[in-house]
């Protein structure tokens, strides 16, 4: 069978996924929020073995979902499933050691935001945060 561009992009177009732009200024206050909040874990939490290793991880999944629909007009659900497959593929990229591949061995705020060691539990955590965010959009929605 024999396809032209436009046959292909008719097959294509349902799992095109449109996104809109418009800037929501309480989304981005939340993700302001969340990130000053993932700062102080980081730097004054950074001792407290259970705020550092899972809060951080949970918290990050709904970081990236605000920082997005403050700019972008996306369907939650099918955002909240990109994050999650994205932070999987992260996480699953510092088990080969990804951040030390790129060359940012001795650069301490690169190996922080990629990464340095692989864990199933950040990947828990990463879930727990998205299925929050799902349970966050169900009650707004209703």
């Amino acid at each position: 069978m024999k396809y032209n561009y436009s046959d292909f992009f008719v097959i294509m177009k349902n799992y095109i996924v449109k996104i809109n732009f418009k800037f929501d200024y309480k989304n981005f206050l939340i993700a302001i929020a969340i990130f000053f909040t993932e700062v102080l874990i980081a730097t004054k939490l950074k001792d407290c073995f259970f705020v550092r290793t899972y809060l951080g991880d949970v918290l990050v999944v709904i970081l990236i979902y605000y920082f997005i629909k403050a700019f972008f007009d996306i369907h939650s659900a099918k955002l909240i499933i990109g994050i999650l497959i994205f932070s999987c593929l992260i996480e699953f990229a510092q088990y080969f050691h990804f951040a030390e591949v790129l060359g940012f061995k001795h650069n301490q705020l690169m190996m922080i935001v990629l990464g340095n060691s692989f864990s199933w539990l950040d990947i828990i955590c990463y879930f727990a945060g998205c299925v929050i965010l799902f349970l966050i959009t169900k009650i707004k929605s209703e």
